[in-house]
């Protein structure tokens, strides 16, 4: 039986369609309004780690992980315990 990890981002969940889709989305998305690299890997680090994460989605917001912690007038979902 295989077990697919549900504390994972999209591709690493098998998630190839949703990623991509993901991907092309935030490619289209101005400079501007994105974190860069070092912020995007912290955050997406705490995501990892937290326990509302579920296949690439968190379960506070319903929202792709990848997408939240890339924009920068976004923040953790979790209010009450906030990780970035």
């Amino acid at each position: 039986m295989l077990h697919q990890c549900k504390k994972c981002l999209l591709l690493e969940a098998g998630e190839k369609k949703s990623y991509e889709s993901v991907t092309s989305y935030l490619d289209s998305l101005s400079s501007d309004i994105k974190v860069d690299d070092i912020e995007y890997s912290k955050r997406i680090k705490q995501c990892k780690r937290c326990e509302y994460l579920i296949s690439g989605m968190c379960l506070k917001c319903g929202c792709y992980v990848e997408i939240r912690a890339r924009l920068k007038n976004k923040s953790c979902a979790d209010y009450d315990n906030r990780k970035w």
